[in-house]
């Protein structure tokens, strides 16, 4: 790998030398503190990285000199499951795809070649020439999961989870409601969407329903046994 970055810096300065891009040895810097992590990181994560170095570099021109290392194939910019765009390497004649945790966003980057020649073969089989393609596996990871097996309140639950209902809280009044809407307790649910504010969407035996977060903050859940090996949402 440090050989490897070594022939990026070097094609790094031939590249911005030919384009007579401005103030190279300062985006020489931007380069070398990004090549030295391995995580997935917002602008605002290197500018923090390049500030502790005591390198007087502006958020402006990280976030500049970041766009110029994609559009010249030295960085890739991703959004997880929509969220802040994250850059990573990009290395030439490298593939990797990821798995993320939707819970404490932690970011896994994997490699399988079965999986690659299974994909060039359904693109072959669709009469399509792959160019290039992108894997996500969205998740929850085993440490995350640890918390959930005791038992969670529905409204913090993430889409796509399956879980079964534990418990209801709240009263006579919330069960007497629940049950209204065909909720028992030992039901196996699906989250359909669970935005920050609004109803929780569910699926039961493959009806939907909805319930405000008041409603869904009564009702504890937990994974489907089994689930733990399971993706949340591709």
């Amino acid at each position: 790998m440090k050989q490897i970055h070594r022939q990026e810096k070097k094609q790094f300065e031939n590249l911005f030398r030919q384009e007579q891009i401005d103030r190279l040895e300062d985006r020489f810097k931007v380069l070398e503190t990004f090549l030295q992590t391995e995580a997935h990181v917002t602008d605002k994560e290197l500018f923090s990285m390049l500030k502790e170095k005591g390198y007087g570099l502006s958020p402006d021109f990280v976030r500049e000199t970041l766009k110029l290392m994609c559009r010249f194939g030295f960085a890739r910019a991703n959004r997880f499951d929509k969220g802040l765009t994250r850059y990573e390497h990009l290395h030439i004649g490298e593939h990797h795809d990821h798995i993320v945790c939707i819970k404490c966003r932690k970011i896994i980057e994997f490699e399988n070649n079965q999986l690659e020649k299974l994909q060039e073969q359904i693109a072959g089989g669709h009469d399509f020439y792959m160019l290039w393609h992108k894997m996500e596996i969205y998740g929850i990871c085993s440490e995350c999961l640890k918390d959930r097996v005791q038992g969670i309140s529905l409204v913090t639950a993430k889409q796509g989870e399956r879980l079964i209902i534990k418990d209801f809280t709240g009263g006579t009044s919330a069960r007497v409601h629940l049950l209204s809407m065909g909720l028992r307790i030992g039901d196996e649910i699906e989250i359909i969407t669970n935005p920050n504010k609004g109803q929780v969407v569910i699926a039961r035996d493959f009806n939907r329903i909805a319930l405000g977060r008041g409603i869904a903050q009564k009702i504890l859940v937990q994974p489907v046994r089994g689930s733990e090996n399971s993706e949340v949402r591709i």
